[in-house]
């Protein structure tokens, strides 16, 4: 944990850099962040949600402990050293659970904190900032802060039993945007003021402490607050460097606790570079990049109609489009629109809500299928001029191959590149 504890001290005694947490379960972005961390020579951060895995399996699926099997496996193919992966848990807490009483959500909270601490994940989350079903409206503070520090407690008690002592790293928060994006069209932000902050912590630090976690408090290393940065089904809201001129400055008051931003998918380079020097130490993104991953599949997709017999095409965007609709839950109360728009946004849509089909049997079977059909073929030059003009440059200018999974991981990587260039390089 020193590695992302040394990057927090050095982004608060004004080098500029930071660190950026890879938010997804997806193979093929999670080998296009390994490469990217091999060129920057630099430590990868790979957060799994509680959505995403827990111990009951998550909508991939995995548990914890198949979470970092998972993760280890891709880095030991691509000789990368796992010890310079390390591994968050995003919004652990009650999220998965909110139609539950507070009571019996939390105790499924503790359960999940504890799987995810024996599985050997080292930084977590506490993300207690959503109601249940018998809660007030709007929680307080106090009830946040008292229910992060029961779950620390959990996470603490498990490290000891199991690794004889805790390294783990804290991340805490009340004003926590939603996992992956809002939920609803955004019109603006309001941002975390200094006095949020400063109460925000300090209930924290007092709730820790009435349960003997001083020790769990000295690593807690980062804060959630809303910066001005979201974006929502079809819009984004642009980070403004000069209006978090005040809630940057705030963060010196805590020792060895930097800001960590959600939800920056989808901004212009230059916010990524402004939001470091401002003590966003912290870049989660997660939805761009199967966004990303998506665009270069569906452009090979129709690459594929022009160059495959239909009769051994993959039928890729009609398989996904058949699988969400017959198993709407993942996007249905999200996307309240007229059936006329109901494509455009469950194709297209900034949330990107068909992340949560790749790891369906069907679909992803319609993937290798893509992959194997373009493989067999040389793809004429300008075919991927058309569908895929940058790494169609990337290709003329020799740095890139033809090769279809080399065109998405390339695709992919052209996300990671803008935040590695904010994180690692502006020190140089």
């Amino acid at each position: 944990m020193q590695e992302i504890v040394n990057i927090i001290q050095g982004n608060l005694s004004g080098n500029q850099t930071g660190i950026y947490a890879v938010c997804c379960a997806q193979p093929l972005v999670i080998e296009a962040a390994i490469v990217q961390a091999k060129q920057d020579n630099s430590p990868l951060l790979v957060e799994a949600t509680a959505n995403q895995v827990n111990q009951f399996g998550g909508y991939t699926g995995m548990y914890p402990k198949d979470f970092i099997n998972f993760i280890h496996a891709i880095a030991n193919r691509l000789d990368f050293p796992v010890e310079h992966i390390i591994l968050g848990g995003d919004h652990l807490g009650p999220v998965c659970w909110v139609d539950e009483p507070a009571a019996s959500a939390m105790e499924k909270s503790k359960d999940l904190i504890a799987a995810y601490v024996e599985a050997g994940f080292k930084k977590i989350h506490l993300d207690c900032s959503m109601g249940c079903l018998d809660d007030p409206e709007i929680l307080s503070d106090e009830i946040v802060a008292r229910r992060a520090a029961e779950l620390c407690e959990v996470a603490e008690e498990t490290a000891k039993r199991m690794f004889g002592s805790s390294d783990i790293v804290y991340v805490v928060g009340t004003e926590v945007p939603p996992p992956g994006g809002a939920t609803e069209e955004l019109d603006g932000l309001e941002l975390t003021s200094p006095s949020e902050v400063k109460a925000t912590v300090e209930i924290h630090q007092q709730e820790f402490y009435k349960r003997g976690l001083g020790d769990a408090w000295q690593r807690v290393i980062g804060l959630v607050v809303q910066p001005g940065v979201e974006f929502d089904h079809t819009s984004i809201i642009d980070y403004e460097t000069d209006k978090a001129t005040d809630l940057s400055a705030c963060i010196h008051q805590f020792d060895g606790i930097a800001f960590e931003a959600h939800s920056t998918d989808y901004q212009n380079a230059q916010a990524y570079q402004e939001l470091v020097t401002d003590h966003f130490a912290i870049l989660k993104v997660g939805p761009q990049l199967t966004y990303a991953m998506r665009e270069a599949l569906f452009a090979l997709s129709y690459i594929e109609d022009i160059l495959v017999p239909k009769e051994q095409q993959s039928c890729l965007r009609d398989i996904c489009e058949a699988q969400m609709q017959e198993e709407p839950k993942n996007w249905q109360r999200f996307y309240q629109v007229p059936a006329s728009q109901g494509l455009l946004y469950r194709r297209y849509s900034y949330s990107d809500r068909i992340r949560y089909y790749w790891n369906d049997a069907r679909v992803n079977k319609a993937v290798e299928q893509l992959l194997e059909n373009l493989s067999a073929i040389q793809i004429p030059m300008p075919l991927i001029s058309q569908f895929l003009p940058d790494q169609y440059q990337a290709i003329r200018q020799g740095k890139l191959s033809a090769d279809p999974k080399q065109l998405v991981l390339n695709k992919i990587m052209q996300v990671t590149a803008v935040y590695a260039e904010a994180c690692y390089k502006q020190e140089l």
